[in-house]
């Protein structure tokens, strides 16, 4: 999957560098409600329930 995400390029040609990051990260945390929908959550039109955006407060 790294190799195709290092391919992406934006529609004005930017690019993207992608690695893969082995770090074990700890699991099983929550985020409290409160937090959650504090966050500028964005459903992307393809598979919006894995494809989302995160807008900084500025953007809303």
């Amino acid at each position: 999957m790294v190799p195709c995400i290092g391919h992406t390029r934006t529609r004005k040609g930017g690019t993207v560098q992608a690695e893969l990051d082995e770090h074990p990260y700890e699991t099983g945390r929550k985020v409290d409600d409160a937090t959650f929908h504090a966050l500028h959550i964005e459903r992307y039109p393809f598979h919006g329930e894995w494809n989302y955006i995160i807008k900084p407060d500025s953007q809303t």
